[in-house]
């Protein structure tokens, strides 16, 4: 009986710590304000959160820190957020990982998460849709609804831009290169993301 008592103690104390882990979120991201305000969003709402603000630092908190959730922003100062899903990835097997940018894009989307990101959402973003997507289960769904949306003529031509880029690895110059446009053009295109439908 004090067997099964033992057992049943263990067990709670197992789920406990289950549940503990399971609200540390750590966010990787370079923009030092928009880094706070996610971090006291999500605190509000039960997350114990941890933040780093470069690659190094990242790979190293997530170490350290064991976060069962990350938000890692795509552009980290000159480094592409990209490059940490994998070792993160590894790091971390469980974690659930969602990819945080302004240069929102289906090719993005889709390369986050065949590299093992959970989920993927456009800056900016709101605290019902940042919970949503850190407590979904690993789906692609949200790329395969803005795929079904048939595409106007400028956003085909900024999605063929994103592959490039995502190709380059976000080097801005040798994309602006292999697509034979002036960088400063690129640059402006970039920065002009283009609605899905074709009302815009």
């Amino acid at each position: 009986m004090s067997l099964t008592h033992s057992q049943a103690k263990s067990k709670t104390k197992q789920q406990a710590c289950s549940l503990s882990k399971s609200k540390k979120l750590l966010i990787i991201e370079d923009d030092l304000a928009l880094g706070g305000v996610l971090a006291r969003r999500l605190t509000r709402q039960g997350f114990e959160c941890q933040q780093a603000h470069d690659v190094t630092q990242g790979l190293l908190l997530a170490r350290q820190f064991q976060p069962s959730h990350i938000l890692l922003d795509m552009k980290l100062d000159e480094d592409n957020g990209l490059s940490l899903i994998e070792p993160l990835r590894k790091s971390l097997p469980d974690v659930t990982m969602v990819l945080l940018t302004g240069y929102a894009s289906i090719a993005t989307a889709v390369e986050a998460i065949r590299m093992g990101a959970d989920n993927y959402l456009a800056k900016p973003v709101d605290t019902q849709t940042l919970l949503r997507a850190l407590n979904a289960a690993p789906a692609d769904m949200d790329v395969k609804s803005v795929d079904e949306v048939p595409l106007n003529p400028k956003r085909v031509e900024w999605e063929h831009i994103q592959q490039v880029l995502n190709a380059n690895k976000g080097n801005v110059s040798a994309t602006a290169r292999q697509l034979g446009m002036h960088r400063r053009t690129l640059q402006r295109k970039l920065l002009k993301k283009p609605a899905l439908d074709h009302r815009a």
